[in-house]
């Protein structure tokens, strides 16, 4: 199978997205705060689930926003929640969890989603983004 990669720039109200499958590297910065999350967000999930089947042994994923709505939220928790199955059958999964170091909700929220998950993250604390 073909690698699949895609790159998404960042606007006002959407992030930075970078999937490149082969790396097994995936990546968010920014801001998300569209009302239209599902529809930005099924993209990449799609793409996701695609890049299980190419063989990737390891994969990684970046989590650096400065703020994200709630709906944003779910669409973050589905995208988590298939790399946890991901893990769940055996690919070695990480998740890398920026937050400004003064920004104690965003690591919470972190936390809430690796305790709902049973998934350990990497809390990395930046001055700011």
């Amino acid at each position: 199978m073909d690698n699949i990669t895609m790159t998404i720039e960042s606007t006002q109200i959407t992030p930075f997205v970078q999937l490149d499958a082969k790396a097994g590297i995936l990546e968010f910065k920014g801001r998300s705060s569209s009302s239209a999350s599902l529809e930005f967000y099924y993209p990449i999930l799609s793409n996701i689930d695609k890049t299980f089947v190419t063989g990737t042994k390891t994969f990684t994923a970046n989590f650096a926003f400065e703020y994200f709505n709630t709906s944003s939220s779910k669409c973050l928790f589905d995208i988590l929640k298939r790399l946890a199955q991901f893990k769940s059958q055996g690919m070695d999964v990480r998740v890398n969890w920026y937050y400004e170091e003064c920004d104690d909700n965003m690591k919470e929220t972190g936390e809430d989603y690796e305790d709902v998950l049973g998934m350990s993250f990497n809390y990395i604390a930046i001055k700011e983004f």
